[in-house]
């Protein structure tokens, strides 16, 4: 027998575009939640293939209708749609969903225990509540790439999108919160955060050295910035990451690599010394860890108790034995594509599998079953359609 998946009960609205708002909607569909995609009739081809690896990864387990929202028919279809929803996520501008009529006071109205989930580039008010929001934009605004990056070499970005994807993440936990905050209360409410707050909150501790210390963090490449030694050595074949802050490591590090030396070494004597020369420190140790490769020095680091594995290209990582274990890609069918490997959600559970139901689907291609479950009959779908409302 099947397990019922966790959230099959839900009913979502998906009223997201590009990466952010899509990212919270995805951890509702992956666990069973019947998400309801609305689109307009009409798409922007540029921010929409529909049948590349960014959408398919994006919008599995999403069904897909259109409606267009600015007619009188379509936004009071899309009422209607809303009326037994639990959760509704958007990502447009703040002064966009108020325009169209579909902000939270208009739907609480309607529809008080639903769950309304906003993201935005910069929040919902304030000085730059209607500027357009992207992910390159938030990593510099929120301090992420002064600190990104070789110091002398200019800010860098990170190479995925971290604003959009941690937004996602804190908005849906953020929903979750809230409907288990409904059984409380028998009410939804409105759950809202930006691209500029989740990466100031993702900065963490970088954030707490200046909120705390009056402490700029500055630029430390592949150096942690506060642990000595831990960053990235050269071997023989490749690279590796060695974790080995603190004095007991730092000596079990010194004996494997064949470095007494270093511990007895007077600038290297203390992790405030450590710190003080760690580029020459780095040196001494690259030097050594050069001279066999990753297969040799990998088993030898980890046995002592200290953190330390390759640095692999994408196609490397999925070759790994451990992540192949892990079954980190997960098939899926599309009517045209045929099948294919998305990546699966990253949390597991005991009693509950992962779970891929659907592809992607196409602009549309549940128009005519959701409406019919809505109670419009055949002949009213087909008025719909022929006016372009669906």
């Amino acid at each position: 027998m099947t397990t019922p998946m966790p959230l099959a009960h839900l009913k979502v609205i998906d009223l997201t575009l590009a990466r952010a708002g899509p990212t919270a909607v995805r951890q509702f569909a992956d666990w069973g939640a019947d998400v309801i995609r609305v689109e307009p009739p009409a798409g922007d081809s540029v921010l929409d293939d529909r049948h590349g690896p960014d959408f398919q990864n994006l919008h599995r387990n999403k069904r897909a209708i259109t409606i267009d929202l600015k007619t009188d028919e379509g936004h009071a279809l899309f009422l209607d749609l809303v009326r037994d929803a639990d959760v509704l996520i958007e990502n447009m501008r703040s002064d966009v969903k108020h325009r169209l009529g579909i902000d939270f006071e208009t739907l609480h109205e309607i529809n008080p225990r639903l769950v309304y989930g906003s993201l935005s580039g910069f929040g919902q008010d304030g000085p730059y509540a209607t500027r357009p929001g992207m992910d390159q934009v938030t990593q510099g605004m929120g301090g992420l790439m002064s600190i990104t990056g070789e110091p002398g070499r200019g800010p860098m970005r990170v190479g995925v999108p971290i604003s959009d994807l941690s937004a996602g993440m804190y908005l849906a936990l953020g929903c979750c919160i809230a409907l288990l905050e409904r059984e409380q209360s028998g009410k939804g409410q409105w759950v809202t955060t930006s691209l500029l707050e989740s990466i100031i909150a993702m900065l963490d501790f970088q954030a707490a050295r200046w909120t705390m210390a009056a402490e700029v963090p500055l630029q430390a490449g592949n150096d942690h910035p506060t642990l000595i030694p831990m960053g990235t050595f050269p071997t023989a074949d490749g690279h590796i990451n060695i974790c080995a802050p603190g004095n007991d490591r730092f000596v079990r590090l010194c004996q494997i690599i064949g470095a007494p030396e270093l511990v007895e070494h007077p600038d290297y004597a203390t992790s405030e010394g450590r710190s003080r020369h760690r580029e020459t420190l780095n040196a001494a140790i690259a030097q050594r860890t050069a001279t066999e490769p990753m297969a040799h020095w990998i088993p030898l680091i980890n046995e002592a108790g200290m953190p330390c594995g390759p640095i692999y290209s994408i196609d490397e990582t999925f070759a790994d034995e451990q992540v192949e274990h892990l079954a980190m890609r997960a098939p899926v069918e599309h009517r045209t594509l045929g099948s294919f490997d998305i990546v699966r959600n990253a949390v597991s559970m005991s009693r509950t599998p992962h779970r891929v139901e659907r592809s992607a689907p196409d602009r549309g291609q549940d128009t005519d079953a959701v409406l019919a479950e809505m109670g419009l009959s055949p002949e009213q779908i087909a008025d719909l359609r022929s006016r372009n409302i669906i």
